[in-house]
């Protein structure tokens, strides 16, 4: 049977902002009050999407979440009308309003861990929700996933969902930034490499002391389990405390894999060497390794690039693109080793550059955008058809952006009622374009 591996983009949501609210991801904290453009950033999302599909990928949209979430702000005392809610926050919590109108939902590789039917005892794709329990303003997100994917991924013959992680530090759980699935073919049953941040049950075990280590290794085997994974095809890997303190929040700023490529830096991992090669035992010696050394690429030109934070894809079954931010053809450092790369007998035989500048001021790059999923034909059938981005979605979705969102927002406008009604006009409407049903609470 025929295997792929989609790409599901997050669509950048209406109250798209720079309110800094990630600490621990530089970008996200260097451009905090600066004025955002969340018409430029819907588009630029949805141009790179564009560009995979037509280069014979499959490609599928998530719908933003609805923001502000006024229903916390309730849940934490605020009072009234939905103007009156509003008003209330901004006056007297505006760190709680800013927090409750964040779109990082845009950033589906935090939405879930997805394991494939291949992996899984059972033989369906398994879905965990992440609880994002470190950051407040993400938190809010896993109960809408868990309902938006279910709406997606509605076949019960395929696919199965399981409700997010205990929202607690010691399940901290960051989803699929923190996962990836090595394999020879998609088809076939491949290993799948949890990175974690920290043991919860063990102080004393290494951990960042600037940073915060979002992903336990405790979240990451129980999702192994929720997912009836097999002993040999899971591997569970730490990631390097001294990169964590350097800005690097999520293994997907750090490594990316692809089939049985792994993409890293060569300071990405504790124990590097002894892990990798237990890596390459259970992958049958078949892993082909591609590191970056320090001396080629710096930490800090890693960070403020996210060379690593791009998706690595196979457009045929000889070679690999890499898909980058424009900002790693912007430094000077990254540019050069990515210009030497595809001569240096890797399977990354391309580099291709786009521009999400208004999502890399916020701290995502390609690789943040999307989650990847494994199917099989029969259960790409399965999956909602209206999501699946064409010519005709792509035109549709432009069109819906271009009517429905602003050019700026800055902070005050959060407050502003006009907002949230604005946004809430759009996503009903997006609903309909998507075929999703009433996933949102204001729909009633």
């Amino acid at each position: 049977m025929s295997y792929l591996e989609a790409n599901f983009d997050g669509l950048v949501g209406p109250t798209h902002n720079y309110a800094g609210l990630s600490f621990g991801n530089v970008a996200s904290q260097h451009n905090a009050a600066a004025p955002s453009n969340p018409k430029a950033a819907a588009l630029q999302g949805l141009t790179k999407a564009k560009a995979l599909a037509d280069m014979g990928l499959t490609q599928g949209i998530l719908p933003p979440q609805a923001r502000p979430d006024l229903s916390s702000l309730r849940r934490v005392g605020f009072t009234g009308s939905d103007a009156n809610v509003l008003t209330q926050a901004a006056k007297l919590a505006p760190h709680l309003l800013n927090s409750f109108s964040s779109a990082s939902c845009m950033w589906t590789a935090n939405a879930a861990t997805v394991s494939p039917s291949t992996d899984c005892a059972d033989g369906k794709v398994h879905f965990t929700a992440a609880n994002l329990v470190d950051k407040l303003h993400r938190s809010i997100e896993p109960t809408q996933t868990t309902k938006t994917l279910k709406a997606i991924f509605a076949n019960d013959n395929h696919f199965a969902h399981h409700p997010h992680l205990p929202e607690h530090p010691f399940f901290g759980d960051e989803g699929a930034a923190n996962h990836t699935r090595l394999c020879s073919d998609y088809g076939r049953q491949g290993v799948e490499l949890f990175v974690y941040g920290r043991e919860a049950s063990n102080p004393s075990a290494p951990a960042p002391r600037r940073y915060p280590a979002r992903q336990t290794l405790e979240a990451s085997q129980a999702i192994a389990r929720l997912h009836q994974l097999e002993h040999n095809s899971v591997h569970f890997i730490q990631q390097n405390p001294a990169v964590i303190d350097q800005g690097v929040f999520h293994n997907d700023v750090i490594a990316v894999g692809n089939k049985n490529v792994l993409f890293y830096h060569q300071q990405a991992f504790v124990d590097s060497q002894k892990q990798l090669a237990q890596l390459q035992q259970k992958m049958h010696g078949n892993l082909h390794l591609v590191e970056v050394s320090t001396d080629d690429v710096s930490i800090d030109a890693a960070v403020k690039s996210y060379l690593f934070n791009t998706q690595l894809v196979s457009v045929n079954d000889d070679s690999m693109i890499l898909i980058a931010p424009s900002d790693c053809q912007e430094h000077p450092q990254v540019y050069q080793y990515l210009q030497s790369l595809p001569e240096r007998g890797s399977p990354i035989t391309q580099v291709k550059y786009f521009d999400v500048k208004q999502s890399m001021q916020n701290g995502g790059g390609p690789a943040c955008l999307r989650l990847r999923v494994a199917l099989s034909q029969a259960e790409l059938a399965a999956v909602n058809p209206h999501v699946i981005l064409n010519d005709a979605l792509y035109q549709q979705l432009t069109q819906w952006v271009n009517k429905h969102y602003r050019d700026r927002i800055s902070a005050a406008d959060l407050a502003d009622i006009s907002l949230y009604q604005e946004s809430c006009t759009a996503l009903d409407e997006l609903t309909q374009i998507m075929n999703l049903g009433s996933i949102y609470s204001f729909q009633g």
